[in-house]
């Protein structure tokens, strides 16, 4: 609170009280800022870096109205203030627009995690604002009392440009001076707003005796401007008794007569205003900095049938049509020459009014142009891809689809989590973050990814998804008995009526649902990190340590086999540990170690200290751990299921014994402790496999699941 005090009489001091005023209004809008809740996920925020309480004409039109484009497109967007930026915001949008921002601590790593998770970073610039070597120009940026940090914060805009993407401006001149600071820049001209032009549109015109030019400056730095041409103006009122000159602005007219001054006034009072002159004049002195200024007083004043006269110069010359949209001038004598022919002829006056109403209602108004915006910024903006979960919790599905999510993410995707029931901002999975957000997801969604079929239906309740697909690892219908309504539910995912296309990761899964229900599935087979399971040598000849892994609560993993099995084994020379993510062992089940719900990051390591999984799975559309313990160096004994033989061979990788002969399982578990030959051969074997399904050698085959 004292920091706040002497903070507020350090602005009285130099100030005054207004400027007092305008802080104290400032500092309340970035608290209450900060306090909004920027609940549901959409698809642009834009970070405004111009204070609206102190210069509220730029980020209208390149804020306030740029959305307007946006949400007329069907595009959800937010904006803050560059202060009140939150970090989580990085999450929540696809895309990311900084207006005239200055590089912060703060900005500077949201920027850098945005582009980590690939999201489009665009920077808006309506001015040569982004280097001193611009605005060193301008006469009035030389007598600043605050030049120092005015120049500082000109350069931290340059460099938070510099970090963008994309840049966006308004000018063919801006954007051959931002493309040397970054590589894309893109046009989109400054818009009417749709309450300008109902504004503009209530204006009626009153007749008066007098013609009335109109000088509408804005700031001060338009200065230079009237002094340029303000010998001409002199002249006109000496030679027409029936002109007024009237000039709207923070213009400095000390000792200029015959003038009429209006004050800098709100937007919405200007349409009336423009709407009583009968000539507006824009002017600009040459120079590389004026030639980047936007037609907005063009625009302004043909929305309210005022012609208008310009300097040939930038904007312009780009947008009006010579003799037909509005006059332009090189020369103080064209200046001369075209004021004297409106204020002669009416007609010439009600012409140039009228046609450039026209096209300006066209051309140049934010319903009209919000398709050319969104088109440019879709170029740019990365497609996103949204996995659908029930819950993050460790399963083999889950893991399934965070490496998917990953290999997405390493090349170029927006990788997203909707989740029915997680209430995180994100998860972080081998040294990738994904965005988790809820079902009231209201942004623009590419491809929206089920994983299990209870997630399907989530699906439909999102809005905006462009592509539906179902990544299919198990024929879910079979987790049920007949007397479960859920049976039912799994079965209808699979329907041949649903819009949704089928992805999977097993030839097992390809196959029954193009010979059961029809659907022609796109495959791509599981893979490993080989980094992570890698090889331990286990020693053989002191107790033997066997692996059961599964959920005993789930009929078909089959777990109660296992433990048939191993409570024939003699305890003295095997240990039995067993690793389930779900279900605790049952009473009679013998076991050495629980292991239950470890972190992903244990698993290997539980891998590594056991020489033999087995593994007696009745169901499996693809079975991870018998890959994983080859991956590991340790062998495998288990029953053949639909989800293994796909990579698993008997004698040669792995022993299969059939379901239910205890007797059999014992006897390979034995040979496997005792035939040093065949154990040597299973493991040379199993790495190899492992090898050839490492997750970087299938990245391309990942990627093509995902490509339309």
């Amino acid at each position: 609170m004292a920091n706040l005090t002497q903070k507020a009489i350090s602005v009285l001091k130099t100030d005054g009280i207004n400027g007092v005023i305008k802080h104290a209004k400032r500092y309340v809008k970035v608290k209450q800022e900060s306090k909004k809740n920027f609940g549901c996920a959409k698809d642009i925020l834009f970070i405004n870096g111009c204070d609206p309480q102190l210069l509220p004409h730029p980020s209208r039109y390149r804020v306030t109205h740029q959305r307007e484009q946006c949400e007329l497109c069907g595009y959800k967007t937010d904006e803050v203030f560059y202060k009140s930026i939150q970090f989580d915001m990085v999450y929540k949008y696809r895309a990311f627009v900084f207006f005239r921002c200055v590089l912060t601590d703060e900005i500077e790593q949201f920027i850098k995690i945005a582009k980590q998770l690939n999201k489009t970073v665009f920077f808006d610039v309506d001015d040569l604002v982004i280097d001193t070597k611009y605005t060193d120009k301008i006469e009035y940026v030389q007598s600043m009392d605050n030049k120092q940090q005015y120049d500082n914060d000109v350069k931290r805009m340059g460099q938070c440009l510099a970090m963008c993407d994309v840049a966006i401006t308004t000018t063919k001149a801006l954007q051959n001076e931002l493309l040397q600071y970054v590589d894309t820049v893109i046009i989109n001209r400054n818009c009417a707003s749709i309450e300008m032009v109902n504004a503009s549109q209530k204006v009626k015109k009153d007749v008066h005796d007098t013609i009335r030019i109109g000088y509408f400056s804005g700031s001060i730095t338009h200065n230079a401007d009237f002094e340029m041409i303000y010998p001409v103006l002199e002249e006109i009122l000496e030679q027409y008794s029936n002109v007024e000159l009237h000039v709207c602005g923070e213009l400095d007219t000390k000792g200029k007569t015959n003038i009429v001054t209006h004050p800098f006034m709100d937007y919405k009072k200007l349409p009336e205003l423009i709407g009583q002159m009968d000539i507006n004049i824009a002017p600009l002195c040459e120079s590389i900095f004026n030639e980047a200024k936007s037609e907005n007083k063009w625009i302004e004043a043909s929305l309210v049938k005022t012609c208008t006269v310009a300097s040939d110069l930038g904007a312009f010359k780009e947008c009006i049509e010579n003799g037909k949209t509005g006059l332009l001038c090189k020369t103080l004598n064209d200046w001369k020459n075209n004021l004297l022919a409106c204020i002669e002829s009416k007609n010439l006056r009600d012409t140039l009014a009228n046609n450039a109403y026209e096209y300006c209602l066209r051309n140049c108004t934010t319903m009209y142009r919000a398709g050319h915006l969104v088109h440019q910024l879709e170029q740019y903006i990365h497609p996103n891809i949204c996995f659908v979960v029930s819950k993050l919790e460790i399963s083999g599905g889950i893991m399934v689809a965070l490496h998917h999510m990953e290999i997405l993410q390493d090349n170029g995707y927006d990788v997203s989590i909707l989740s029915l029931y997680d209430t995180i901002q994100s998860y972080e999975f081998e040294n990738h973050i994904f965005p988790v957000l809820g079902h009231d997801t209201d942004f623009h969604i590419d491809q929206a990814i089920a994983t299990m079929w209870a997630t399907c239906s989530m699906m439909d309740e999102i809005k905006n998804i462009k592509v539906k697909k179902y990544l299919v690892q198990n024929f879910e219908t079979d987790f049920y008995n007949f007397s479960d309504s859920l049976k039912v539910q799994a079965q209808q995912s699979y329907s041949p009526k649903t819009d949704v296309r089928f992805l999977t990761i097993s030839k097992w899964c390809q196959d029954w649902l193009k010979e059961e229900f029809y659907k022609d599935a796109k495959y791509a087979y599981n893979g490993i990190d080989s980094n992570r399971f890698n090889f331990v040598s286990r020693n053989w000849n002191g107790k033997i340590r066997i692996l059961i892994e599964g959920d005993c609560s789930a009929p078909h993993k089959n777990v109660d086999e296992s433990f048939k099995i191993t409570n024939c084994l003699d305890f003295d020379k095997f240990e039995i540990w067993y690793m389930s993510y779900n279900a605790k062992p049952k009473d009679w089940y013998h076991v050495d170690r629980f292991m239950h719900r470890i972190p992903y990051d244990e698993v290997p390591s539980v891998y590594q200290q056991c020489h033999i999984l087995l593994k007696t799975s009745l169901l499996e559309s693809f079975s991870y751990p018998p890959l994983e313990m080859m991956a590991t160096g340790g062998c495998v004994v288990a029953l053949a299921n639909d989800g293994n033989i796909e990579y698993l061979v008997n004698q040669e990788n792995c022993l299969f014994y059939e379901k239910g002969n205890i007797q059999q399982a014992l006897d390979m578990i034995q040979s496997l402790c005792q035939n040093e030959s065949l154990r040597t051969h299973l493991i040379e074997h199993g790495l190899e496999c492992a090898k050839n399904r490492d997750w970087n050698h299938i990245q391309k085959d990942i990627v093509a699941l995902y490509k339309d």
